[in-house]
């Protein structure tokens, strides 16, 4: 039975190492106490907010993770950016805010103008894409202290004070809207490569999924962005808000109740009833076949069809704006009493 601390994660000491990091992020809060960019203290946000005055500024980073590991071995660079992008964005969109900018880092064992050259003009077709603008970075040649491609960014966004979203006002009765992901984004490849390599060997990148892929070219399938769609409904800066908008949810690591229960903690009395969760993907469901991976481990460990949550009651114009662009939404389920 494959998991994902087999593969070589362990999400509890994750989630304990990420609280130290949190603690020792707050710490330093006191250095801003009174002057412009005081931080905000929103434990379990998706992205750091700086008091700005007028508004707030979001920040927040993310990486592809070993999901590069996969290009390297099928030579295939040039979707990667949107999962580069997709990470961060839709992390600092979470707080109703809008995507500015992007700075990244790669790391390489060797620099490969090829492989740079794959990984930029995906990122740079991405970023127009999405209104975001990249203005820097580094490339970084490190020898032998990594073992290939290590990309990772920053991204920071722009959000008013009074269009500021942070889960406060949900309420029994809420409607939880689903955003269909395309595929796996970038989270729980340290278990998809395991299962893979288990069931077909270090080559399984190559080996067919059906007549027209390879397990490589599936698992490699970009990241849906969902920051423009979600703009298009909350407004970028200055734009009036389409719809209400009450929570927005990532579903990164940790799944789908693991990134709710970011949202439902501060709510003790609520709980999310999802009664009406979408098959997953073709893909996740023949992994959990080949792994022999529980239901709750793989929903633990992948987003499983669901790659943003809306909590919102306006389900009909947030499944129209998302359909022009081409996002498929479903209401999986309400927010119910304990």
């Amino acid at each position: 039975m494959a998991t994902y601390k087999e593969a070589g994660v362990d999400i509890d000491l994750g989630d304990k190492c990420s609280r130290i990091a949190y603690q020792a992020a707050m710490n330093t809060f006191v250095g801003r106490k009174g002057m412009i960019g005081e931080p905000v203290r929103d434990e379990g946000g998706f992205s750091g907010l700086l008091d700005m005055g007028d508004f707030y500024l979001v920040q927040n980073d993310d990486g592809v993770g070993t999901k590069i590991q996969i290009a390297e071995a099928i030579g295939k660079y040039d979707t990667l950016g949107y999962d580069l992008l997709a990470m961060v964005v839709d992390d600092a969109i979470c707080m109703g805010a809008e995507p500015i900018s992007v700075t990244n880092t790669l790391d390489v064992n060797k620099v490969d103008e090829a492989k740079i050259s794959g990984l930029m003009k995906g990122l740079e077709k991405a970023a127009l894409e999405h209104k975001v603008v990249i203005p820097g970075g580094e490339i970084a040649e490190l020898g032998s202290a990594v073992n290939g491609y290590l990309w990772n960014a920053t991204g920071v966004g722009i959000v008013a004070k009074d269009k500021l979203i942070t889960g406060d006002r949900i309420q029994a009765g809420d409607k939880i809207i689903g955003l269909k992901s395309a595929g796996f984004r970038s989270n729980g490849f340290s278990l998809v490569r395991h299962i893979l390599t288990e069931q077909f060997g270090a080559d399984w990148p190559h080996k067919k999924y059906d007549e027209n892929h390879t397990w490589g070219e599936i698992t490699l399938t970009p990241s849906k962005i969902y920051s423009s769609a979600i703009m298009d409904l909350h407004g970028r800066h200055g734009q009036p808000k389409k719809v209400d908008i009450k929570a927005i949810v990532h579903v990164t690591g940790g799944g789908i109740q693991g990134n709710l229960q970011r949202i439902m903690k501060h709510h003790p009395t609520l709980k999310a009833d999802l009664h009406n969760l979408p098959e997953p993907h073709e893909v996740m469901k023949r992994l959990i076949e080949l792994g022999n991976v529980t239901e709750e481990e793989a929903y633990r460990t992948w987003n499983m069809g669901v790659g943003m949550i809306l909590i919102s009651n306006d389900t009909d114009k947030i499944a129209e704006v998302c359909s022009r662009h081409g996002i498929e939404t479903t209401v999986i389920g309400v927010v119910a009493p304990q």
